[in-house]
């Protein structure tokens, strides 16, 4: 045991990544009955169906999961008066000051953990009282940090400032990865790609299928001006480029960008005019399996990794 697996009382220091639109109640449930810590997305739910899959994944597993909640959520209030009433006992933050809530959800004794991109802000973190953080490298699919530091530099840097538990994340979907990030000083790894593309994943057929076509190269951070987003490159990528050789200001930006764009690609299919979120690390995913099969295989080679290098 380590201390990512004391704190959640899980087998193995995975936690699968609270995507929106991939990790609903079935993700969830089955990363923790799979050893790990499943997370439910709250961010593109609405509060009545995040209660839904909240007491659904309650049913499907008697092991620990959690809700991973985007602080700019503008229904957060109502979302954190749902996690207490259903009893959740782990909560992830992100997208804000961890500050406005750590200590309302301690006092409700739950476990609380902030995702951050930089020694700065995990610092900042530990001093709001959180029980661990995750730190995102700049490989990382979906909303990511400003500064670009990748997860090799990362990590090391925040575990020289930080004493609480440390949980990496960013480019990281094998167990020669997970084994690389605890090296460097990590208690745990997340991972969001690598649970994408699996059978329980909530996201559409369609686009796990481009997950696994992705390779090297095929996506960019983009739209920095709003919230830095990685995407694979398609016809909406490609409009936003176009934009960007005319100057925009941040309200052309927005009218691009428009409504529900993520669920459009994600969650319905649309892998033309759909935002198309995932990291770096799809290059290495080339098929979609279920949770279980995963979990075996990133904990056969992460052992497999740590015999290699006990020989060198």
């Amino acid at each position: 045991m380590n201390r990512i697996t004391q704190l959640f009382n899980i087998k193995y220091p995975i936690i699968q990544g609270g995507m929106i639109w991939n990790s609903g109640y079935k993700l969830a449930s089955a990363v923790s009955n799979s050893g790990g810590l499943g997370l439910i997305g709250a961010g593109s739910m609405y509060p009545d169906v995040l209660r839904e899959h909240i007491q659904k994944c309650k049913w499907a597993t008697d092991k620990p999961f959690g809700v991973n909640i985007p602080m700019l959520y503008p229904n957060i209030e109502e979302i954190i008066q749902i996690i207490i009433e259903e009893g959740v006992k782990i909560v992830f933050t992100s997208a804000g000051n961890p500050k406005t809530w750590t200590s309302f959800l301690k006092e409700k004794g739950i476990i609380v953990v902030h995702v951050v991109s930089s020694s700065k802000f995990a610092l900042k973190a530990q001093e709001a009282g959180v029980h661990a953080v995750v730190a995102e490298g700049f490989e990382a699919g979906g909303h990511n940090g400003r500064e670009e530091t990748t997860t090799l530099t990362l990590i090391p840097m925040v575990k020289e400032n930080i004493s609480i538990p440390l949980i990496a994340a960013g480019g990281i979907a094998t167990g020669r990865g997970m084994l690389a990030a605890m090296i460097l000083g990590a208690d745990g790894v997340q991972m969001g790609s690598r649970f994408a593309a699996s059978i329980e994943s909530s996201a559409h057929d369609n686009f796990k299928k481009t997950i696994v076509e992705t390779r090297e190269g095929d996506t960019q951070l983009t739209l920095k001006e709003l919230a830095p987003v990685r995407l694979i490159k398609n016809k909406f990528y490609n409009d936003v480029q176009e934009l960007y050789t005319k100057c925009p200001s941040k309200e052309d930006l927005e009218n691009l960008l428009g409504k529900r764009r993520a669920k459009r690609g994600m969650f319905e299919g649309d892998l033309i005019e759909g935002e198309l979120e995932i990291g770096q690390i799809a290059g290495l995913i080339h098929n979609i399996q279920p949770v279980d099969v995963i979990v075996k295989e990133i904990i056969a080679e992460f052992e497999l990794a740590k015999s290699d290098i006990s020989r060198i």
